[in-house]
Formats: structure tokens, C-alpha cells, sequence
């Protein structure tokens, strides 16, 4: 097993804008249900009705991941302004 140990170190993640990262994510898969609702018989005769779903269901956990960026970018900022005021 100690042939698969790192022997360096780990990169620092990247921060980024984590909100709009996510909020475009879900825009594109509600996007993509809307673009494919209109083709809903195809689907369901061809048994590919599964798509709308998960293109449904990526807009939905979409609006969960939203609420929890904001939330955790909101504990983020409240921590780095409380912990340094001398800084």
C-alpha cells in the first residue's frame, strides 16, 4: 500500500465564485428539461423518459447546492469578520 502514498503535498483547493459556479449549473440543467419538454412523447415511446427526470433533478439539488453556497459563503465572511478585527 505504501507504493500508492503521496509523497507530496496536497495543492490548495481553488476558491472561486462558488455561487455562480452553481447557480449556472442549475440554470443549464433547467434549461435542458425545458428543451426537451416539448419532446415528451418521443421520449416516453422510446423509454428514454429517465432524461426530463434527471435534467429535473439536477435543477432541484441545483436550488439545494444554491442555498447551501450562499449559506456557506455567508458562515465564511461572518468568521473572517469577526475573528480579525485588528487586522
Amino acid at each position: 500500500m505504501t507504493k500508492w502514498t503521496p509523497k507530496h503535498e496536497a495543492p490548495a483547493p481553488l476558491e472561486g465564485d462558488v455561487v455562480a459556479t452553481i447557480t449556472g449549473g442549475t440554470i443549464a440543467w433547467f434549461v435542458l428539461f425545458l428543451v426537451q419538454l416539448p419532446f415528451y412523447g418521443w421520449f416516453r415511446d422510446h423509454g428514454h423518459l429517465w432524461w426530463l427526470g434527471t435534467c429535473l433533478a439536477g435543477a432541484g439539488l441545483g436550488l439545494i447546492g444554491i442555498w447551501y453556497v450562499r449559506t456557506r459563503e455567508a458562515a465564511i465572511r461572518r468568521t473572517q469578520d469577526g475573528s480579525s478585527p485588528g487586522t
